[in-house]
């Protein structure tokens, strides 16, 4: 009787170890069993990164053609004017050594006149006596021309330091400085009272206000010099404004400069995107933002993520379910956007593909 016993009692224990052997080793399994991912059709978009501004296509810089001080200002900044609308007022404000100058400059200039005129009635009289010659009458000709222009030239500049209007020829000079495009006015860099030098051929002249057309906007931005060799002008783009996270805008490579720069240790090449019209966007100069070239693009293509993919001497290999295990695939894979890589051959929709196992940092 108790030997029955004994040998029920190991009987009992030989199962409930198996049992926990099974069991066990069957949890131990689908613990370590890895995660697997389907392959779907999807799209695969490969991209060149380019960051940047927005900025207007082109800015006109406002200047005065009078010397003075801003008496008036007309329009504000952020205004839409239209070309001619008045601007600001320059009022003159000459030094009185410059404006006692000036008259004393149109007295000369009389004076040599009037004694000119006198003396053209004896040149006159002594041309017609056949007394001088063609070329002394011609040269003094030219003498009193040169008087009557000094004088004109002494009267305008007496009116532009006293007035700040004058008309020279077919060209009107006033000192109230009109819009040149239709456009915002971007930014204002006087205010009332401030002196204002004037644009000549000797001076770049004090800038007023800047300008802008904001209907044809571009992005002006740098690219790394590994993508520039696979972009080209007229390429579509995908433009990401900081300040308007929900919105995207298209536009179109335009121009990639042909020589680098360094930026921060780094050779990048400077690049143009026209930007033709944000529908349902208000974009600002000086945005900044992030431009996507769209080098290449395959839709509806079976795609895997590339971190299951394993490379090796030129070629693709995945781990695939086997049975009760796995086993290697070699695989052609196509585009890659550097997260999803295209599958020409060797994989089917909905085929399953081992993750990759994670390493353990000890």
């Amino acid at each position: 009787m108790k030997k029955k016993i004994i040998i029920s009692s190991v009987g009992v224990v030989v199962i409930g170890a198996a049992g926990v052997l099974f069991f066990g080793s069957s949890k131990s399994s689908a613990e370590n069993e890895l995660p697997k991912v389907k392959v779907k059709k999807g799209s695969v978009i490969d991209k060149a990164l380019a960051v940047g501004t927005i900025e207007p296509e082109f800015e006109i810089s406002v200047k005065s053609k009078v010397s003075g001080v801003v008496k008036t200002i007309f329009a504000d900044v952020g205004t839409y004017v239209r070309a001619g609308q008045p601007l600001l007022e320059v009022k003159p404000d000459p030094t009185p050594l410059e404006l006692a100058d000036a008259k004393r400059q149109v007295e000369l200039a009389q004076v040599d006149l009037d004694n000119l005129k006198k003396e053209r009635v004896r040149q006159e009289s002594l041309f017609k006596n056949s007394l001088i010659s063609d070329k002394e009458y011609e040269d003094f000709q030219k003498k009193y021309d040169d008087s009557e222009l000094r004088l004109k030239i002494a009267n305008e500049k007496l009116a532009l330091l006293e007035s700040g209007k004058v008309k020279i020829g077919e060209t009107e000079i006033e000192s109230i400085v009109k819009a040149p495009i239709d456009g915002y006015v971007l930014n204002r860099t006087v205010e009332v009272g401030d002196p204002v030098t004037p644009l000549t051929s000797f001076q770049e002249g004090t800038v007023l206000m800047k300008m802008a057309n904001m209907e044809r906007l571009i992005f002006k931005g740098t690219v790394d010099e590994i993508d520039v060799g696979k972009m080209k002008e007229g390429m579509e783009t995908e433009i990401k404004v900081g300040a308007l996270p929900n919105d995207t805008v298209k536009g179109f490579l335009r121009k990639i400069w042909l020589k680098a720069e360094k930026k921060d240790n780094a050779t990048v090449f400077p690049i143009e995107i026209l930007i033709p019209g944000a529908k349902n966007t208000t974009l600002r100069a000086g945005y900044s933002a992030n431009a996507s070239i769209i080098i290449n693009k395959k839709t509806d293509v079976l795609t895997i993520p590339e971190r299951v993919v394993t490379f090796r001497n030129d070629s693709a290999f995945v781990k695939v379910p086997a049975g009760l295990s796995q086993e290697e695939k070699l695989i052609k894979t196509g585009l890659s956007d550097a997260i999803n890589v295209e599958v020409v051959s060797g994989l089917k929709e909905d085929d399953e593909v081992f993750e990759k196992p994670v390493k353990k940092i000890e």
